[in-house]
């Protein structure tokens, strides 16, 4: 279990490290009687997939919010977006859980770091 952990943990960085995202800023607007969040046009021209998206927002903390979109999509999803997804879920699964318990996050040390790179010694990841 502890072996499963560290891979896990190495695999993380390496995935965190790797990934580039890009922040998009939120404005207030008045929808109807509803209140809500106005997204540049800049995302949508990066991101057409969510014209029109639904979804979901979640509170995390009291400054973090995840919100889920849910794109509008006649086309099946194909193994590398499946992939993608439970990548995604799983990240949003361990930021909730970092956040809600963060009195039990432990540094990531050099020992640390050296027991993965033993553990993942001779493996290949296929990017």
């Amino acid at each position: 279990m502890v072996r499963t952990a560290k891979i896990v943990l190495s695999l993380l960085r390496f995935v965190l490290t790797s990934m580039r995202s890009k922040t998009y800023s939120l404005a207030p607007a008045k929808i109807g009687n509803s209140s809500g969040f106005r997204l540049p046009v800049s995302f949508y021209r990066d991101h057409p997939r969510f014209a029109n998206a639904t979804g979901w927002v979640e509170v995390l903390a009291d400054d973090t919010l995840l919100i889920k979109l849910e794109p509008v999509t006649n086309e099946p999803a194909s193994d590398e977006e499946n992939n993608e997804l439970m990548l995604s879920l799983f990240l949003d699964f361990i930021t909730k859980d970092a956040l809600k318990n963060s009195d039990r996050l432990e540094a990531y040390t050099e020992a640390m770091a050296q027991d993965d790179d033993e553990l993942l010694e001779g493996v290949e990841i296929d990017l």
